[in-house]
């Protein structure tokens, strides 16, 4: 079999290289007070789609740094009493997709909400309001700013749990049956969201992004969704003198040190040919759960669509 990254024998137990933070703890308990803090200010409004089965709604709420957030909110009209919910993340530049694609969910009894990244592909704002660069790329931006706390992926993270407990507090939704799922960039949010919201009962992640950072710039795949790591080190610090700093503050938004946090059970699709989000930065994450994963490998498939991984994240949110 041909292999990119470390056999799968070693992927299985290698625990990552991006330096942690020693406040990561402390940060990410600030960071969720301040979400705690922020007014939502949640409005439903009535989509210009809809189906004889469901209503549809674009979802609006203020995130931290005062941003509006925008997310589609399905829910299915035969059900009665509370019912599940799934919540969807999208990959890197995109946006939260079309109608049609939700009422998958809808069809299991499922109410569904998908998240529009923050100054990405959607309806969502960024605020902005940091020092240093911001070209190409949000996995930089702030990283140059003396407040931690204000990288990019910090307010995309928090969003991501604040719309979490949004819909756990609708009328409809079982609080106890939520789950969350997306791939790539969406991968990665899936798991920030259940690390950080610890109601969230199920995790779907498909090659997760945003993972072990140190990793991907050792094997020299700081190109593709990662190419800014490279511009930035360019531009900025082109002896690595300040390498271990900078890594070191990308740490707080690093998944892997999020991953034990969740208490969800989960389902992890790895291509084992992947050169964008390379399977040790995601077994980094994979092997720092603490719960049930369910991996699934793809020798031959790198980052790219999957046959039969989403009729399988189906399945497995259908038993929420």
């Amino acid at each position: 079999m041909p292999v990119i990254d470390l056999s799968l024998e070693q992927l299985k137990t290698y625990e990552g290289c991006n330096p942690r933070p020693i406040d990561f703890d402390a940060y990410w308990d600030q960071a969720l007070q301040e979400m705690q803090a922020v007014d939502p200010s949640v409005e439903l409004i009535p989509a210009e789609f809809q189906v004889p089965s469901a209503e549809c709604f674009h979802l609006y709420f203020t995130g931290v740094n005062g941003a509006r957030i925008h997310a589609k909110y399905v829910r299915p009209k035969a059900t009665v009493g509370q019912h599940p919910a799934v919540l969807q993340f999208h990959g890197y530049s995109g946006c939260s997709g079309d109608w049609s694609e939700m009422l998958a969910y809808t069809a299991l009894g499922c109410s569904t909400a998908w998240l529009d990244v923050r100054g990405q592909g959607g309806l969502s704002e960024d605020r902005g309001g940091v020092v240093g660069n911001t070209l190409r790329g949000h996995i930089i931006r702030g990283l140059q700013d003396h407040d931690p706390h204000k990288l990019f992926f910090r307010h995309v993270f928090l969003d991501t749990a604040q719309l979490a407990s949004i819909v756990m507090n609708f009328p409809e939704v079982d609080a106890n049956r939520v789950g969350a799922t997306g791939w790539s960039q969406g991968g990665a949010l899936a798991i920030a969201c259940a690390a950080l919201e610890p109601r969230v009962r199920k995790v779907a992640s498909v090659y997760p992004f945003l993972s072990d950072y140190k990793r991907v710039w050792e094997m020299d795949l700081a190109k593709d969704a990662y190419w800014e790591l490279q511009n930035f080190f360019r531009y900025f610090d082109p002896q690595h003198l300040r390498e271990e700093e900078w890594f070191t503050k990308l740490g707080y938004i690093d998944i892997q040190n999020l991953a034990p946090r969740i208490q969800a059970d989960a389902l992890i699709g790895v291509g084992l040919m992947d050169t964008v989000c390379p399977p040790s930065s995601q077994f980094a994450a994979i092997n720092k759960m603490k719960t049930s994963v369910k991996l699934e490998i793809y020798p031959d498939f790198g980052h790219e669509p999957i046959p039969g991984m989403k009729d399988q994240i189906l399945q497995f949110m259908a038993r929420l």
